[in-house]
């Protein structure tokens, strides 16, 4: 059996170079001049420039977030040195993020990296210029409130312009509509009239709560506003009588809580309440008066209308006895000339 050497005399010449004294060299060391160090060598001086570098950049960012990482291993929060550092070139606030994954964190809430409040997602959600810590404490007090609230939903509720943190508080603790708005539409007040013609000025206090599925989308406070007034007007304005609404002001609420007034809207309205009902001018009567007035104008004007037609009809009868007599006078100057004639003619004698 032969062994191949061929292979192994290759790899020798590739690693050692033999001298005329019959000792070897390495080839590496055929690459420096004579006297001349390895640290004076151009081939090692760059790469050795850049690993300084690499180690000095490393030292600085560790110098710089190792406390935001020693803060958030301690919390179990699940923020990597890398992430931070990610951030520096991302043009992310750390302290925000790291603050952020802590608060979860310490509220007990999934800070999954795939499926819960992830750095990414948090990073994510700055970038697109939302308010990360807003969202974080929307989330924790949903959470303690047992309303169910994800990041994902709380983010876009952000990115659309509402307060989440807001929402989440109303839909805690209710809050209480002025109907009307005095600071919107500038009436402290709403006035209806009755089927009797009685004026009457109300005003309500709509509480409401946040209804959170439909926050995005939803119409907002105006709309509440806008759909209570009409319902309260068209209430009254079914009423027989005044005193009927002011025996029972529950009629009101009733009607207009069966109308499903906070459809498609992003509150849920939990009650309606007459704060005021106070009773206006007659209207009907003032009304009946000014049509009184009007029919009495119009009265007038047809009898001025029927006394020009009489002058008229008056003139045109002179016009027509002024043409009668001139007609009468001529025909009494005709009746000379034919008795004349008669004369002439011998019709006539004289006797």
């Amino acid at each position: 059996m032969t062994l191949n050497l061929s292979g192994l005399t290759c790899l020798t010449g590739l690693l050692e170079t033999p001298e005329a004294s019959g000792t070897f060299q390495p080839m590496g060391s055929m690459l420096l001049a004579e006297g001349e160090s390895i640290f004076q060598n151009p081939l090692f001086l760059g790469p050795a420039a850049i690993f300084l570098f690499m180690m000095v950049l490393l030292v600085f960012f560790v110098a710089r977030y190792w406390k935001l990482w020693f803060q958030a291993y301690m919390s179990a929060a699940d923020v990597q040195l890398h992430s931070l550092i990610r951030m520096h070139f991302t043009k992310v606030n750390p302290n925000v993020v790291v603050q952020a994954k802590v608060m979860s964190a310490q509220a007990e809430l999934d800070t999954n990296r795939n499926t819960g409040i992830s750095t990414r997602r948090l990073e994510a959600h700055y970038l697109a210029g939302g308010n990360v810590m807003n969202v974080i404490n929307a989330i924790i007090a949903a959470h303690r409130a047992e309303i169910p609230l994800d990041f994902d939903q709380a983010a876009a509720i952000d990115l659309a312009g509402r307060d989440v943190l807001d929402a989440v508080q109303t839909s805690v603790y209710p809050k209480v509509i002025d109907c009307p708005d005095l600071n919107r539409s500038g009436k402290s007040t709403l006035s209806a009239i009755t089927k009797n013609g009685i004026e009457l000025r109300v005003r309500a206090r709509v509480t409401v709560r946040t209804n959170i599925a439909q926050l995005i989308g939803g119409a907002t406070e105006d709309t509440i506003i806008a759909r209570v007034g009409e319902a309260i007007i068209s209430s009254i304005g079914s009423a027989e009588t005044h005193f009927d609404v002011l025996e029972n002001p529950d009629m009101i609420t009733r009607v207009v809580l069966s109308r499903g007034l906070d459809a498609q809207t992003a509150f849920e309205i939990v009650s309606i309440d007459i704060a005021d009902i106070d009773v206006g001018e007659n209207i009907g009567a003032r009304l009946q008066s000014d049509q009184a007035e009007a029919d009495t104008r119009v009265a007038r004007a047809q009898a001025e209308r029927r006394r020009a037609e009489a002058i008229a009809e008056e003139q045109q009868m002179k016009a027509k006895v002024a043409d009668n007599r001139s007609q009468l006078v001529l025909a009494e100057a005709e009746v000379p000339k034919a008795m004349a004639e008669a004369f002439k003619a011998g019709r006539i004698t004289a006797e």
